[in-house]
């Protein structure tokens, strides 16, 4: 009986690195569902077998974790449904990986919160499970939900998140349109004013961009590049195949 404890006792003291695919969008003009990261996402999940979906971010959950389940199915992923599970605790911890959808970062945050899921899903995560979020479900992974696009429709008791990295995310991000006659507000002043109270930095994720980060190097991917915004300096732009832990964080420092 000795030797199993003791191997338990070294392996529970081994240094975990959290592993973590941020998706701007899980859609792209003329493709389908998850087709341009499909090939991102098999790398990066690895040898995992199962994935616990979750489909808070949209109203009909039926429906959308059907959508995820025959596109990950088709991917030789074994998936099973965050809002049908009886014990979510117990499906948290026996899941080989986590993936968050997109929709409304309100109602997702407001869902994760009322089911007391954001402790356990970031000690699952810090463990070393894979954790993929795609638009609202990268919007959660920073700590808090500030700089999400999406309307309030819901209330969350806080703006604190899981806090899985140590900046913002602002996927779908649009660049400033100098031909436009549009008067509003742009996302990069939205940017800019959330630094105006916050020291946290952003990174504003074109669609068609995605940061995979593992052992506390953050590489932005994809197409598209990304802009990282940052209080007291000037926007940078990031070209894909760029690290910039040294702009935003490093995530195994939080």
């Amino acid at each position: 009986m000795y030797i199993p404890i003791l191997f338990s006792y070294r392996y529970n003291k081994m240094k975990s690195y959290s592993r973590i695919l941020l998706i701007s969008n899980s859609t792209v003009h003329g493709r389908g569902y998850l087709d341009h990261v499909e090939e991102e996402i098999k790398t990066f999940l690895g040898g995992a077998k199962t994935v616990l979906f979750f489909p808070f971010a949209l109203y009909d959950r039926d429906d959308y974790a059907a959508k995820a389940k025959t596109r990950l199915t088709a991917m030789d992923y074994s998936v099973e449904s965050a809002h049908t599970t009886d014990n979510l605790q117990k499906a948290i911890e026996q899941t080989d990986a986590i993936f968050i959808g997109g929709g409304n970062t309100f109602r997702l945050l407001k869902a994760l919160q009322d089911l007391e899921l954001l402790k356990p899903i970031r000690l699952k995560v810090k463990s070393g499970a894979p954790y993929i979020g795609s638009s609202a479900g990268s919007n959660v992974a920073g700590p808090t939900i500030k700089t999400t696009k999406d309307m309030p429709i819901v209330q969350p008791c806080s703006f604190d998140a899981l806090g899985l990295v140590p900046f913002q995310i602002s996927p779908h991000y649009l660049d400033p349109d100098p031909h436009s006659t549009h008067m509003g507000e742009t996302q990069e002043k939205r940017i800019l004013q959330f630094l105006e109270e916050n020291e946290t930095p952003v990174v504003g994720i074109r669609k068609g961009a995605w940061l995979w980060i593992e052992k506390g190097a953050v590489i932005l991917k994809g197409d598209t590049g990304a802009r990282i915004f940052r209080r007291g300096h000037a926007p940078v732009e990031v070209r894909p195949g760029t690290e910039i832990s040294g702009l935003v964080g490093r995530p195994d420092a939080i």
